[in-house]
């Protein structure tokens, strides 16, 4: 693949060029003068009639029309993963990725006692690279898992990229299923998995799971909220009265439903965002894993409740103003793993979040690029595994802006507080990722 910046890693460029809503008291940037293609000229009509028909609103419900609109959006319209598209994900870089994600599964489902069955459930799988290098992994160590029963369980409400993870993963053997049933769509992958396709984790049926979330929580609708002399107020987008087909941020004039919601009291930042949809999300795997067992990797960039202003648009693998075009760009904002962490309201154990470059070491990286390039048979392939080896780890471009974040059963982990009996069996093993990889 060829040598794209990563759009994570332009987060310093972001800062330099848009004007964070923290920056003016009052009206906030507005967004340019909007000269795109009839699909965005569409969306910013659509949302001027609704702006002048019910007044601002929130820059969640912003996000939502402006990617998941039914005719619009854009998720449901383009989703443009991949080196062709607006930006690129860490398994369109390299397979290693996908592969010691996979490992990770393994290792966790040896560690738990190997059940005999197992579900891994994607939420919001792109274009069904990672899957698909998962069940690679799965496949080379099919022995292992021989009396294993594994299937895949996607939740996707783009029905672009659902075709394109089809083809990716059954080669396009899929069928859909009747409306009264929760999966809309079923297929096998070529190594012989059930693989079935859902619009809302709430329709995957329950039982052992393993879950992973790359790339997902960045996308769903955050709050803004700016810290004022007459105290928290709610970003808000809004028609420019001076220039009709122009959006621009204000600020609402009184406290707002989620102003009194989501700040919490002991706030010390001047600007916050948060993603109540995330909350509950994480709140429903943690649920899940608490009743059923498992576990779920979050693979995303992100802080630990710090930063403050993170919103920002991508498009053609550059910076994008969050107000133009509705709809023809990404929009993303840093996940807030110290709020997915509190969400979880004490159902699971958390680990991390730790740098991926740190994750991936402790997984085993190194030797397998070590493996791959002596088994490459030219000069291209060998600067091609090198290259995608820096843009994963290197703390300039992915290795520090992305993190990895896990849940599992509180019995999953040894308690530091309770010492081991001298009679007691050996002490769990240590998660994998999360400390040197142990898989025997």
């Amino acid at each position: 693949m060829a040598a794209l910046p990563a759009r994570r890693a332009l987060l310093a460029a972001a800062r330099r060029l848009r004007p964070g809503p923290g920056s003016l008291p009052g009206s906030l940037p507005a967004g340019r003068r909007l000269r795109s293609g009839s699909g965005a000229e569409a969306l910013l009509r659509h949302l001027g009639r609704k702006l002048r028909a019910t007044g601002p609103v929130t820059v969640a419900e912003y996000m939502r029309e402006a990617l998941t609109n039914p005719g619009q959006g854009y998720y449901t319209r383009r989703g443009g993963i991949g080196e062709s598209g607006d930006f690129i994900t860490s398994p369109e870089i390299s397979q290693v990725f996908g592969e010691l994600i996979g490992i990770w599964y393994i290792s966790e489902w040896i560690a738990t006692g190997k059940p005999k069955a197992f579900q891994l459930v994607e939420l919001g799988p792109g274009r069904g690279t990672l899957t698909d290098d998962i069940l690679r992994v799965f496949n080379q160590l099919s022995s292992l898992l021989s009396k294993c029963d594994v299937s895949i369980h996607l939740v996707e409400v783009s029905p672009k990229l659902s075709e394109i993870q089809a083809l990716t993963l059954t080669g396009g053997k899929v069928q859909s299923n009747p409306e009264d049933e929760s999966a809309y769509m079923k297929g096998v992958s070529k190594t012989g998995i059930p693989i079935f396709w859902y619009r809302d984790i709430q329709d995957v049926p329950p039982g052992y799971s393993f879950h992973l979330a790359h790339e997902f929580f960045d996308a769903l609708p955050i709050h803004k909220f700016q810290k004022t002399e007459r105290g928290w107020r709610e970003v808000l987008v809004d028609i420019d009265p001076e220039v009709p087909d122009q959006l621009r941020f204000v600020l609402s004039p009184s406290s707002t439903p989620a102003t009194e919601n989501f700040i919490q009291p002991e706030e010390t930042r001047d600007h916050v965002e948060v993603c109540p949809e995330a909350g509950v999300i994480i709140q429903r795997l943690a649920c899940r894993i608490e009743k059923d067992g498992g576990a779920a990797l979050v693979a995303d960039y992100g802080h630990d409740g710090t930063k403050t202003d993170t919103f920002r648009g991508f498009r053609n693998h550059k910076l994008h103003d969050v107000l133009k075009a509705p709809g023809t760009a990404d929009l993303t904002a840093d996940v807030d793993f110290s709020y997915l962490r509190k969400m979880t309201q004490g159902r699971t154990a958390t680990l991390g979040p730790i740098k991926q470059r740190e994750f991936l070491k402790n997984m085993g990286i190194d030797l397998r690029l070590q493996v791959l390039l002596q088994n490459s048979g030219d000069a291209a392939t060998h600067e091609q595994l090198l290259h995608s080896y820096d843009m994963l780890m290197n703390p300039e471009k992915m290795g520090d802006c992305f993190n990895f974040f896990a849940l599992l059963p509180h019995h999953r982990l040894v308690h530091p507080d309770k010492k081991q009996k001298p009679e007691s069996k050996s002490p769990i093993p240590p998660v994998a990722g999360f400390g040197e990889l142990l898989l025997k």
